[in-house]
């Protein structure tokens, strides 16, 4: 009986693995358009940014190499500005929405694993708000130009990302505060 529950439960389990759709992208992301300042206005936790408390942004800027340069920020609990600096690279076509980005040194670059998949999941039209993760969705961050979200925009968007597959449950809404 044991090992029938048991083979039972693990069918259970490897069946809703299965289940689960392939993460979609957005058709397309005009990568200029792209560039700019992005305040992290919610995300699931993660060990990178265990630290960071507070006004966590992203700036991107176009590079002459084709490749994107990655500034984060964040405030820690002791008032400090805690920096990373990245880059990011484009997989595929040039209107390709998956990127790949690396904090690692540069002279680490051909290593595959120091690539983390940045693909945007979610953009409205504007280029105002966006979700961004990877193909297992253990990472999800939503970024907007603004430190603030309407809550009916911000809404909108979760329905969309729990039809994507996500755990809302696991999303934590980060702190902004006014400069």
């Amino acid at each position: 009986m044991n090992k029938l529950l048991i083979g039972l439960l693990l069918s259970v389990s490897a069946f809703h693995v299965l289940a689960q759709e392939a993460l979609t992208t957005v058709a397309s992301v005009n990568v200029p358009r792209y560039m700019g300042t992005w305040y992290e206005i919610a995300k699931y936790p993660n060990w990178f940014q265990r630290k960071c408390i507070s006004n966590t942004s992203a700036q991107y800027s176009p590079q002459s190499d084709g490749t994107v340069r990655v500034q984060n920020r964040c405030t820690q609990e002791d008032g400090k500005v805690s920096e990373a600096i990245g880059q990011a690279r484009q997989i595929g076509e040039s209107t390709s929405p998956k990127l790949q980005v690396r904090f690692a040194p540069e002279w680490l670059s051909f290593l595959p694993f120091v690539w983390g998949n940045y693909w945007v999941i979610d953009l409205d039209t504007d280029y105002q708000l966006v979700a961004v993760s990877e193909p297992k969705r253990e990472y999800l961050w939503v970024l907007s130009r603004t430190p603030e979200v309407s809550a009916k925009a911000y809404d909108e968007l979760l329905a969309r990302l729990e039809k994507k597959g996500f755990d809302l449950k696991k999303l934590e809404k980060s702190k902004q505060t006014k400069p």
